[in-house]
């Protein structure tokens, strides 16, 4: 079984507590933190923006992993960037001219990363696989967490796959929505090399520690 990445959400996580659960994800082995970053425009949801971003990196030396679910996400690259971003996220869906949007991300040291909705087809984003540094599958419809994974998904996922290694490059593929142990092995053994856990990893009914080592355990 291939390893992965695994980049807790803190769309699950307690506010109350986010220190000490951003850290406690760190010493229970994560290894990157995902923000997901909602304008209430694209997605009905509107979540977490620069003030965050800035206190999860005081928090923790991970990799900061920016998830933009906005219109117009070129309008905050530079304030995430200088806030502490690590990678930023851009939805195909939401930029109309994405090799555009992708030649201003370029202008930050951030990896450069484009997401697509489960609804649109994985062949859309062939011409601009070598202009990026990660692919996420989204594997829910986004905006909300706790909904069920999309079968669907790990279709994407593997046809993605082999479409890379076609273009013969090595890109990985981040899959977010509907993560628990069962999905995290199917997602890995299509094709994933990051997966992205928000309530498997965040939830009262168990350690943080226990989560993580499940979704760990679910490749083995």
């Amino acid at each position: 079984m291939p390893e992965f990445k695994l980049y807790p959400s803190i769309l699950s996580a307690d506010f109350s507590q986010l220190g000490k659960q951003i850290q406690e994800t760190e010493t229970c082995g994560a290894d990157g933190i995902h923000i997901d970053v909602m304008d209430g425009h694209f997605v009905p949801s509107i979540t977490f923006g620069t003030p965050i971003i800035k206190a999860v990196r005081d928090l923790t030396g991970l990799p900061l992993d920016i998830h933009m679910m906005t219109v117009r996400p070129e309008n905050h690259f530079s304030e995430f960037a200088s806030a502490g971003a690590d990678s930023i996220t851009v939805h195909y869906e939401a930029s109309p001219e994405l090799k555009d949007t992708l030649a201003l991300l370029d202008k930050f040291d951030v990896r450069k990363c484009v997401a697509l909705n489960p609804e649109t087809p994985i062949e859309k984003i062939y011409d601009i696989i070598p202009l990026v540094d990660q692919i996420l599958i989204m594997s829910v419809q986004p905006g909300a967490g706790g909904q069920d994974f999309i079968p669907e998904s790990l279709k994407k996922i593997e046809t993605l796959s082999k479409e890379i290694e076609s273009q013969g490059l090595s890109i990985p593929i981040q899959v977010d929505g509907g993560i628990n142990p069962d999905t995290t092995l199917k997602a890995v053994q299509s094709g994933a090399n990051i997966v992205v856990a928000g309530s498997a990893v965040f939830n009262e009914d168990f350690p943080i520690c226990d989560g993580i080592s499940n979704l760990r355990n679910s490749s083995i």
